[in-house]
């Protein structure tokens, strides 16, 4: 029996879509669906915000403040950002963008990964001080150029700082209405429970694609079903991988951070170029993109994954609307698994002093 792709009637949390306008790449409207079950809501698909000012080679201002106006004509309203993108660029990058705007989106920002001076100078690891928080949040509010920030994630647990210190302090920019709701990246079960028990979690954002399916295993997917918290996936198509681009270490610009990543170093990239080849052939029949599969089957794992794929051209985005109109059936998801099975990806996803501020 062949994979097909099926429409999804009825649903606030996938955008009504036929399936041929998929097939050949049309744009669609996203719809909105909750994040959480604390009130916040937004599209099922957002828009990562990282590459347009750091990490995947030279920044296009222009093209990037045009891709999020169109990703706002689409329906997209989840806009993810973080003070160490540039760093700082990136908030005043999408501060401009939303300018006159605001009222239309969720503005999702992130600090505490790495500490940073006044400057924007990368001074230290990961920074769960609650008076570096305050600062930072202030920060951020004047870049966004914002009274509120809707989404406030600590982007890094700081192993220094207990996490209820740090959460005891967010909770307090909620209540003083800098914040409206919180999330936490990259945390075991354990530093998400205590988090959620001192100041209530809205979402948990951590990687997750075909090619990085830990949470899976390590209960942090558990961990936030049983809570009533969001998932939202970073890096959802494998930081390119998945889309089937890229060919080679050749095909990124020099100053792309990627060069650096172990998976894709070597023998590791050959591995899983071949693993893409096998996504790759599985859209072919269902006549879609290998990135658009990729992105249809984890927003596949459950109406509370949120994913938020990033690009600074419209035309990708577009693509990647599109996806969320892409609804699996169980035989796709099987071949998927086979092609790709959990453990079959070759190298780590970030360079050995990253992932030390990870918890796996």
């Amino acid at each position: 029996m062949a994979g097909r792709i099926t429409r999804r009637l009825g649903s606030a949390s996938r955008p009504d879509v036929a399936d041929n306008q998929v097939r050949k790449g049309k744009s669609m409207t996203l719809k909105p669906h909750a994040i959480g079950n604390r009130g916040l809501v937004a599209s099922v698909e957002g828009l990562g915000t990282m590459g347009m000012t750091a990490m995947y080679g030279t920044p296009d201002d222009a093209e990037s403040v045009a891709t999020v106006h169109r990703a706002i004509d689409l329906g997209v309203t989840l806009f993810d950002t973080a003070d160490m993108y540039g760093p700082f660029s990136g908030e005043e990058l999408l501060g401009r963008a939303l300018a006159g705007r605001r009222d239309q989106v969720v503005v999702a920002t992130k600090s505490g990964g790495l500490t940073l001076d006044d400057s924007g100078r990368i001074v230290g690891g990961p920074n769960g001080r609650p008076e570096y928080l305050r600062t930072a949040v202030d920060g951020s509010l004047r870049r966004l150029g914002t009274d509120y920030i809707d989404l406030y994630y600590q982007h890094r647990v700081d192993p220094a700082v207990p996490v209820e210190e740090t959460f005891g302090a967010l909770g307090e920019l909620v209540a003083a209405g800098k914040v409206r709701y919180l999330g936490i990246c990259e945390a075991l079960p354990e530093s998400i429970r205590a988090a959620h028990a001192t100041a209530h979690l809205s979402a948990v954002q951590t990687e997750y694609s075909l090619f990085t399916r830990t949470v899976e295993t390590n209960g942090v997917l558990d961990t936030v079903r049983e809570l009533g918290i969001g998932f939202v996936a970073y890096s959802p198509l494998g930081r390119g991988l998945l889309t089937g681009g890229l060919r080679g270490v050749e095909d990124l610009p020099d100053n792309d951070f990627r060069r650096t990543a172990p998976r894709f170093a070597g023998e590791n990239l050959q591995h899983n170029l071949r693993l893409v080849e096998r996504v790759r052939a599985v859209a072919d029949e269902l006549g879609i993109t290998a990135g658009q599969l990729a992105l249809a089957w984890v927003l596949a794992q459950g109406d509370h994954v949120t994913a938020i794929p990033g690009t600074k051209r419209r035309t990708y985005l577009e693509q990647n609307v599109a996806a969320a109109g892409v609804v699996l059936d169980q035989v796709t998801l099987k071949k998927l698994d086979e092609a790709v099975p959990a453990d079959a990806v070759a190298g780590q996803r970030y360079a050995p002093q990253a992932m030390a501020s990870i918890q796996e």
